[in-house]
């Protein structure tokens, strides 16, 4: 069974994860804190951001029984993150706020935070304020970026592996094949026993149809 069902889960581990909480509950709060009740775009980036966090989540779980699977879902969560991506952008153009270059020294100290272990909302918190909307969403969008660049790495990683191992269907070929081949070898080795045993014998006819099961299962051998 081992040789079909791959080791899965272990999704907390993964810091793509880690960043998709962050970004789901810093999402929740920019919502309420800067978006008026009724907005449309409310509803639309909770449900980008859930979708992010929750397909890594549903892609990890599957990945014991299909990589195609888990490689559709991680796309599906890089889909949803690009799409929160571009809500984050839209609102500072909107707002005639300026979207910070990547080499911005705030962007590189926010950066910095993607070396601390096990993050949280927490480690970020103090750069979300509740009232300066500008700073709360260019570290989203830096967040979101690094958090891109994780799953585009793990779509590469899971895309090479599966083209060099393949999927379920042939986990599923080789166990059979495999077991099919030790059953075969057990009953290659119990006529040997009954070959030697004949042979005290000197018992032509027996030997011959011995030698001959042994071709048969030879043959039928991957």
């Amino acid at each position: 069974m081992s040789e079909i069902i791959q080791p899965h889960g272990n999704y907390q581990e993964l810091e793509s994860y880690q960043n998709s909480v962050v970004i789901f509950d810093a999402t929740s709060d920019f919502c309420t804190n800067f978006l008026k009740k009724g907005d449309r775009t409310i509803d639309q980036m909770i449900q980008a951001a859930r979708s992010g966090k929750q397909n890594i989540i549903e892609g990890c779980m599957a990945s014991g029984i299909s990589s195609e699977t888990e490689i559709k879902l991680i796309g599906v969560a890089r889909a949803s993150l690009e799409e929160l991506l571009e809500d984050y952008r839209d609102y500072l153009r909107v707002h005639n706020l300026p979207l910070w270059d990547k080499d911005d020294q705030r962007i590189v100290q926010i950066r910095q935070l993607a070396r601390t272990k096990n993050k949280s909302y927490e480690t970020y918190k103090s750069y979300l304020p509740s009232d300066n909307a500008e700073l709360f969403c260019n570290v989203m969008i830096s967040l979101i970026h690094q958090t891109n660049y994780l799953l585009d790495r793990q779509l590469k990683s899971l895309a090479d592996s599966f083209a060099e191992k393949g999927g379920l269907r042939e986990r599923m070929y080789n166990a059979r094949v495999n077991s099919r081949n030790a059953k075969q070898e057990k009953l290659l080795s119990l006529l040997r026993e009954i070959y030697r045993d004949a042979a005290k014998y000197n018992n032509e006819s027996l030997l011959k149809k011995i030698e001959e099961a042994a071709k048969l299962l030879k043959g039928g051998k991957q």
